[in-house]
């Protein structure tokens, strides 16, 4: 049986499920479809309410928000199935053939990570173009380029586990605010030696937030980085490897004081009609810098 797992945080979730119903209707297997949402607005959940009367979907509404690890261990407790398939709720699916793929390479003993894709062209809202420029250069990758790197490249977004090796690592309910939950649990597959099959098998990322939002998170992130390094975790990002790189040769005294005083300014420049991926690099090392000033 294929649990199809979605965690649902203030999106409208009706298409994507809709869509997914459709294509495991052609399925000879037993299928199921999990919708837990976790503490959205009034207004989203009465959108999708619709869902739990739908044959092969359980809609739920949970009394609090349990953040992004608990909920996809709750859901992953709740499956019925032996293989899980974890989405995140603002994704789209591209074509009719999105499950078909998946369960051509099921495997008790491998993850299937699909990908992640963005549309070709820009927002036409200004304020959702530096994500999406993020996303389309840094995010979207094809099989052969993640395959190279096949732990540091997974994301939760779009994978396929066997139930027994999700309960064997599960995700780390310590990271309770957004961001590298899939550094750690890439890290965990890494360590017990789980086979990741990347394949060509993205889900579109259509839920794009303004600047604000997304510099919000990128420092939530940042903090959850930190507290992995300052826990002793062999996490390996490539802010991490540049962080331990420099501090090996030089103080990061004066180098944290002069990022945080031209910090404002680069956040203005990735406000603007032409954001630099590369400041953005450095506003997030900023960022790091001041959260280990203490190491």
């Amino acid at each position: 049986m294929l649990s199809i797992l979605i965690p649902v945080f203030n999106y409208d979730v009706r298409q994507l499920v809709h869509e997914l119903r459709r294509q495991a209707g052609s399925f000879s297997a037993e299928w199921e479809i999990l919708c837990f949402d976790d503490g959205s607005e009034q207004s989203w959940k009465a959108k999708n309410r619709q869902l739990d009367a739908l044959p092969g979907v359980r809609y739920r509404e949970l009394p609090e928000n349990l953040g992004r690890s608990r909920i996809r261990n709750l859901l992953a407790d709740e499956a019925r199935g032996a293989y899980l398939l974890f989405l995140d709720c603002d994704s789209e699916v591209p074509d009719g053939s999105y499950l078909q793929r998946y369960a051509a390479q099921l495997h008790p003993g491998t993850l299937l990570y699909g990908g992640r894709a963005y549309q070709p062209s820009p927002p036409e809202e200004a304020a959702l173009c530096f994500h999406w420029l993020y996303g389309s250069r840094r995010e979207a990758q094809p099989a052969s380029v993640r395959e190279v790197q096949p732990y540091q490249s997974f994301m939760t977004n779009n994978f396929l586990i066997p139930r027994a090796i999700f309960q064997q690592i599960r995700f780390d309910e310590r990271l309770l605010q957004y961001g590298h939950e899939d550094t750690l649990f890439g890290l965990e597959l890494k360590k017990t030696g789980v086979r990741i099959l990347h394949l060509d098998n993205p889900l579109v990322h259509a839920g794009l937030e303004p600047v604000d939002v997304f510099l919000a998170k990128t420092r939530q992130g940042i903090q959850n980085l930190a507290f992995l390094y300052r826990s002793g975790s062999e996490a390996d990002t490539r802010l991490l490897r540049f962080y331990r790189r420099l501090r090996r040769w030089v103080g990061l005294g004066l180098l944290r004081h002069a990022l945080r005083f031209c910090r404002p300014a680069m956040a203005r420049q990735l406000h603007s009609s032409h954001p630099s991926l590369l400041l953005f690099d450095l506003y997030k090392f900023s960022l790091l810098l001041d959260e280990l000033k203490e190491e």
